[in-house]
């Protein structure tokens, strides 16, 4: 059977950390020499004002509702099994792992493991990151609908952006419909799998993993089936409360989330931008995510530059501005990731290994 990759190896690897800083700031260093004459004249008209300041602090606001949400989620998808304290220690590694693995993997695995290590069964481990993945989904898949109704199809595309899939050239809109398309696969898979047909999921699973080509890892293909089944048991009997607060703690941090950028660019833009501008921005940083979910490189750095310069400069004046207001969104909402897990992860690691020796030493007893 293969080896098995250790997740604190992982996480604790200084170069995970260095790649994807490396990359957004090459990137940043491009647009600087390629618009150099623009944003030196940007900067020339820009005055720091104080809704400037006003502006930036309720963006930071909205980073920490964004957390605050996540933390609420996970405690209430552990029945508050963890304080406060481990909620935002979970939170934060689990950005951190989101953070400097490839947006097109992702980081569930690590998280499960994170969860798992705070005496969290494996079983209860494995719900909560797929039913974290699918709440997400979810709100995803409602909002879309409801943004367009305020927004339009026609205005939610402004770039051409071209990319290959599988020897066809798709651009920033069919990129989004394809996008669009497997997160409803993904959302009615995991729907399926969990409460409808746990055993069939789990049946199938260790039938595909039987094949001689994927043999080597039919044991853990068992483990996770096993898990499926136990994420099925637990999630089956909440009551309807337990969803709605759920899927409102989702609904808090995803919003606040996306209004990050809206009252970033408040601060910086010398235009006045309307509610259906505001309700535009929003919609638009719906397309981007997908796109930056396929994104190869950790956390979509770079990508996510180019991403924003290319959908939201047209909100920006003067335009030579965008990229600062760019460099900022990605140092409060992705950066401070990076620092605070490497910060946590040294005492995360220790409490939770003595914790684990206490708990064998007091059942050797």
């Amino acid at each position: 059977m293969a080896k098995r990759s250790n997740p604190i190896r992982q996480l604790s690897d200084p170069k995970k950390v260095f790649i994807p800083i490396g990359i957004g700031l090459a990137i940043v260093a491009w647009f600087l020499y390629r618009d150099f004459q623009n944003q030196k004249e940007a900067l020339e008209v820009f005055s720091w004002e104080w809704h400037t300041t006003g502006w930036l602090g309720v963006a930071l606001i909205m980073v920490a509702l964004r957390d605050i949400g996540y933390m609420i989620r996970i405690r209430i998808l552990t029945d508050k099994k963890l304080n406060w304290r481990q909620a935002f220690e979970v939170i934060m590694l689990w950005e951190f792992a989101s953070s400097i693995t490839p947006s097109v993997v992702g980081g569930s695995s690590v998280a499960i493991f994170i969860v798992n290590r705070e005496k969290i069964s494996l079983g209860r481990s494995t719900a909560v990151v797929m039913i974290t993945a699918f709440l997400d989904e979810l709100f995803y898949v409602l909002m879309v609908p409801l943004l367009l109704i305020f927004v339009g199809w026609s205005t939610l595309f402004p770039m051409e952006m071209q990319s290959t899939f599988f020897g066809f050239e798709l651009g920033a809109r069919e990129i989004f419909i394809v996008g669009y398309v497997f997160i409803l696969f993904l959302i009615t898979a995991i729907y399926l799998a969990i409460f409808r047909f746990p055993q069939g999921a789990r049946n199938l699973l260790i039938r595909v993993f039987s094949t001689r080509l994927l043999d080597r890892w039919k044991q853990g293909a068992i483990e996770t089936g096993d898990d499926l089944v136990i994420t099925s048991g637990e999630l089956k009997s909440k009551p309807f409360s337990f969803w709605v607060q759920a899927f409102t703690a989702t609904f808090l941090s995803w919003t606040a989330r996306f209004w990050v950028v809206n009252f970033i660019i408040l601060a910086f833009t010398i235009v006045d931008i309307s509610i259906a501008e505001h309700f535009l921005i929003y919609a638009r940083q719906l397309v981007m995510w997908v796109i930056l979910l396929i994104s190869p490189t950790p956390g979509g750095a770079g990508v996510a530059e180019i991403a924003f310069e290319g959908f939201l400069q047209q909100f920006i004046a003067p335009v030579g501005l965008t990229l600062t207001v760019a460099v900022v969104w990605r140092f409060m909402t992705y950066y401070p990731y990076l620092v605070m897990g490497a910060i946590i992860l040294p005492r995360w690691i220790q409490r939770t290994y003595l914790g684990r020796k206490l708990i064998s030493f007091k059942k050797s007893k």
